[in-house]
């Protein structure tokens, strides 16, 4: 009798093809989803810069009169609560060797929780012009 050739993969070969494909897979699964975790984080950023935007110009179409001292409040944003914090502080300008005087400066933080200790997703600064 014969030897006939050998068909198919033998089960190391099966093994190896597996893990090769498992590695694979588990790498395109990572980067979807931090691709996913960096699209939310944009998103997110984004709409907290138009929250930022949105207070500034308010401030300077006069519907909200400056302070000196620190603002908080909130603001709705793509069906989403965002937290603001503007602060006022004068400053003095100098243009070209004239002292223009004290100028509004402003500042707006915006986040997405209400807790001033967590680093803010947008930062908005700022000159008013009127006292």
């Amino acid at each position: 009798m014969a030897l006939r050739p050998q068909q198919g993969f033998t089960l190391l070969e099966v093994l190896v093809a597996v893990t090769i494909l498992a590695v694979a897979l588990g790498a395109v699964i990572k980067l979807g989803s931090d691709n996913a975790r960096i699209a939310a984080e944009l998103r997110d950023r984004t709409y907290a810069h138009w929250v930022a935007s949105n207070v500034m110009d308010r401030y300077r179409a006069g519907l909200d009169a400056p302070a000196e001292a620190v603002v908080r409040g909130s603001s709705m944003m793509a069906e989403r609560e965002w937290f603001w914090e503007a602060r006022l502080d004068p400053a003095m300008l100098d243009v070209g060797g004239f002292e223009l005087g004290p100028v509004p400066r402003i500042e707006i933080s915006v986040r997405d929780r209400d807790d001033p200790d967590t680093s803010p997703l947008a930062r908005l600064v700022g000159y008013l012009n009127w006292q």
